[in-house]
């Protein structure tokens, strides 16, 4: 299955022009899932179909969902009072009810997660080829990129999927120490979230999974771009190309008030065109309503592949004595980059954004000797420590 993640600054049409990618993959005979995440129907009003909670036909061989945050947010909640109920009693506490529930922030996030989660896992039974998501705007559809891997990460520092050999040995343990111990159903809870989680993290480092950015070409649009690219090479996620959304005709007369915006669209395009591979869609004069709008806008097909990102180490050890580490961080500035070890972990910090990665095992053994930022690569080095670096090496 093949994922096409989209997103770019807020009001560039990342939701007409994911509507519009998946129509053109439909027609051109890929069975395809569209999954949008916004509380208003804004997808329906692109693709004039209402779309919600329960998956609905668009035309052969497309289906729009809308997952229902506040329905997902409700029975997840329901369900952790169930569990948690002898202690919600032991504690006097009054369970809420369903009715009363509304969904915090960050459930619809969730809901989209799950979403697509479930729609990797329908894979084999033939139901789409494709999925085309709508994902918000670029700084909250990163941080719902970095959801899984992150709350993984919390759930196994929290609680240790190790210490659940000692299940049988826990009432034991809390009369000797006379303090409660975790009760089983807590890491029984977790180990479910943890196999969700890692199902969402798996669609995500897919070698089929792209994120395809929109964009309106501008100044604004240019920023926002950069700082995006920054944010999903951290994550090592991979874009297949940039579309540049609303593009103005180029035969507007010199005389006319589009001479100025298309100048600045013209300077934007060719330094687009540097780093991206670029793709146009034409403005139509109007909001598209509708798929012969939609087909209209002609969208970018999904036969794109894009280049994997690799962190590769490199052996400089005859040479310098160090292991290098090359971590691609595109449009990066020396001066909010921020390097921590922590154990076997490596704390990255590139302006906004943050990610913790294990290292790989032979830097493990090593301690840190330096880093550099070159060309939109960081190299840092790596001397083998002694103690811990086979002899003869």
């Amino acid at each position: 299955m093949r994922t096409i993640l989209i997103t770019g600054p807020g009001g560039s049409g990342r939701t007409t022009v994911a509507a519009a990618t998946a129509l053109a993959a439909a027609r051109a005979g890929t069975r395809t899932l569209l999954l949008g995440a916004d509380r208003d129907d804004t997808l329906g009003a692109a693709l004039g179909v209402r779309t919600g909670p329960v998956p609905v036909p668009v035309e052969p061989g497309l289906t729009a969902w809308r997952p229902d945050a506040a329905r997902g947010f409700r029975d997840g909640l329901a369900a952790l009072q169930d569990r948690a109920a002898s202690v919600l009693d032991l504690l006097g506490a009054a369970r809420l009810d369903a009715e009363e529930l509304t969904p915090l922030p960050g459930a619809d996030e969730l809901a989209l997660l799950r979403a697509l989660r479930d729609a990797a896992l329908a894979e084999g039974t033939g139901s789409h080829e494709l999925v085309v998501v709508d994902l918000p705007a670029a700084p909250r559809a990163l941080a719902l990129l970095a959801l899984p891997e992150e709350l993984r990460r919390y759930l196994r520092r929290l609680l240790p999927p190790e210490r659940q050999a000692a299940r049988a040995l826990r009432p034991v343990l809390g009369r000797l120490a006379g303090v409660p111990v975790p009760a089983g159903s807590l890491y029984e809870a977790a180990a479910r979230w943890d196999l969700e989680l890692a199902a969402a993290e798996a669609v995500l480092a897919d070698r089929n999974t792209v994120v395809r950015l929109v964009a309106e070409p501008g100044p604004a649009g240019a920023d926002a771009l950069r700082t995006a690219r920054l944010g999903l090479a951290l994550r090592g996620l991979r874009t297949d190309l940039l579309v540049a959304n609303r593009v103005l005709p180029e035969d507007a007369p010199a005389d006319s008030w589009l001479a100025g915006p298309l100048a600045q669209q013209r300077k934007t395009l060719e330094e687009w065109r540097e780093t991206y591979d670029v793709r146009t869609v034409a403005h139509l004069g109007r909001d598209p309503r509708g798929t012969d709008d939609l087909a209209a806008l002609d969208a970018p097909g999904v036969d794109q592949d894009a280049a994997p990102v690799e962190w590769p180490v490199t052996d400089r050890l005859a040479d310098d004595g160090v292991l290098v580490w090359h971590v691609p961080l595109p449009g990066a500035v020396r001066e909010d980059l921020d390097l921590v070890r922590r154990g076997d972990e490596l704390v990255v910090t590139a302006g906004p954004f943050r990610r913790i990665v294990p290292l790989p095992s032979a830097l493990r053994r090593c301690t840190v000797d330096g880093a550099a930022l070159r060309e939109g690569t960081l190299a840092v080095r790596f001397a083998p420590d002694p103690r811990l670096w086979p002899r003869g090496r």
